[in-house]
């Protein structure tokens, strides 16, 4: 089982891909695939791309709404309804906090000059 006192700054960090399975989702997120499909039940805003065979692939929001639930869920102590009612009410402190944190910032920065590195040689 999970550790409710986990947080999200203990999750691997989200790779530069496109589409990620749900295996690889689940990894990222540290919860069980079937979690995942449950919670596309209960989350509308979650609907991963689902291609060939019914096979889903997630985006990087999707990751990351998948993340942000998991903290409502484990780490704040919210139910599925108060977190499908925080996450509709646009109540969102989590992405308010992410957008100005300054290690995301920072890592951004490197990454593009790292690229504009590549791209001047």
């Amino acid at each position: 089982m999970l550790d409710p006192e986990s947080s999200n700054l203990e999750l691997p960090p989200i790779p530069g891909k496109r589409y990620f399975t749900i295996g690889e989702v689940a990894e990222l997120c540290q919860v069980k695939p079937h979690v995942l499909r449950y919670w596309e039940q209960e989350f509308p805003q979650l609907k991963p791309v689902k291609r060939r065979g019914n096979r889903r692939y997630y985006q990087r929001h999707d990751v990351e709404l998948i993340r942000h639930i998991r903290s409502l869920l484990y780490e704040q102590g919210f139910t599925i309804g108060g977190a499908r009612q925080r996450l509709e009410d646009g109540d969102d402190e989590a992405g308010k906090a992410k957008a100005a944190d300054p290690q995301l910032v920072r890592e951004l920065r490197e990454e593009l000059e790292a690229i504009l590195q590549l791209l001047e040689a």
